[in-house]
């Protein structure tokens, strides 16, 4: 703890001092495309070992542990808030968006309040199982989405439309050998499943896009309107429900059907679709509909700003994943 302090001291005296150091000392605990940045960045310097650094792209367990026991300097950054989770994971952001939806409605009215209604129905499993239950029985035949609350890259979704699956889930299921031995249930949420999505080619996708928010207080963010739709490799269709390559889009997954090309892969740059949108239904509706998108955004970020604990040393980069149906509907 006190080397976390010392170190952030000296660098914040440094840099006060002006010693001329040209260079940003920076950490990072990911291998991945993060990094690859970083490196060719000119005049960013990564550190291996502990020292003195001015950024840091950190994993949430470095965060977790060494957050509260750091001190830093004003010129220094790091890529989470403390409680990032409160937006980034799935049972969090859905609490948080609900909660706002009502604060809208008892403030604003229906109206102003009908801006949060981008989401479809969703339930946190196990803790609104029973719920889950009655809303289930009033929609047979419906096809539902499980989703893991902490996971990504498509790990442990599935679909269903029997209660069944769920009785065999509860019982085992996708329950972790470490987790089989313990009492706690790895926490999901069940989501009514978009049966009409946008399709190109036959295809369902998403778009992935970029925000990011630099404080909360003022809540000030910045979108990266470069993104991408990512595609499913195969042909969509309800009739196969078990078919991830059918009706999941990440990359993480796709990269994996037998007949991926990584030639061609299975993304477009947002401009291409923008162009393709446009040129089938005109400019006024693809302007309308990222209009919509932005507002995904901004009633997101509404949501948890008076949750995140704001530190002017954080910032987070949001990755932002949003399905069409076919209507254009986000």
């Amino acid at each position: 703890m006190s080397k976390n302090r010392t170190a952030a001291h000296k660098g914040y005296q440094k840099k006060k001092e002006g010693e001329g150091r040209s260079c940003i000392r920076y950490r990072c605990g990911l291998t991945n495309t993060i990094q690859d940045v970083l490196n060719h960045r000119p005049g960013w310097v990564e550190l291996k070992e502990d020292g003195e650094w001015d950024f840091n792209w950190c994993d949430v367990g470095w965060l977790r542990e060494n957050f509260d026991h750091s001190y830093m300097g004003e010129h220094m950054r790091i890529c989470h808030f403390r409680n990032h989770y409160e937006l980034t994971r799935k049972n969090l952001m859905v609490k948080n968006l609900k909660r706002y939806r009502k604060t809208l409605e008892r403030e604003s009215g229906r109206l102003e309040a009908s801006k949060c209604d981008f989401f479809p129905r969703t339930f946190e499993l196990p803790s609104e199982y029973h719920i889950f239950v009655e809303e289930f029985k009033r929609n047979p035949g419906s096809t539902w989405i499980m989703k893991p609350v902490a996971r990504s890259q498509g790990k442990g979704i599935f679909l269903f439309r029997k209660l069944k699956d769920i009785t065999d889930w509860r019982k085992d299921g996708t329950r972790s050998e470490e987790q089989k031995d313990e009492a706690q249930v790895e926490s999901y949420v069940a989501q009514r499943y978009i049966e009409n999505p946008y399709l190109i080619s036959g295809r369902k996708f998403d778009l992935r896009v970029y925000v990011l928010v630099t404080s909360y207080v003022p809540l000030k963010a910045w979108l990266y309107r470069e993104g991408f739709a990512r595609f499913s490799n195969t042909r969509f269709s309800l009739s196969s429900i078990d078919d991830q390559y059918v009706h999941l889009t990440n990359v993480a997954v796709q990269k994996t059907a037998p007949d991926y090309d990584p030639e061609k892969g299975c993304k477009w740059q947002m401009h291409q679709l923008r162009r393709y949108l446009t040129a089938k239904h005109g400019l006024d509706t693809v302007q309308t509909l990222f209009k919509e998108i932005d507002n995904i955004f901004i009633c997101s970020l509404l949501s948890v700003q008076k949750t995140i604990i704001n530190d002017k040393h954080c910032f987070e980069l949001y990755g932002y994943d949003i399905l069409l149906d076919q209507d254009l509907k986000p």
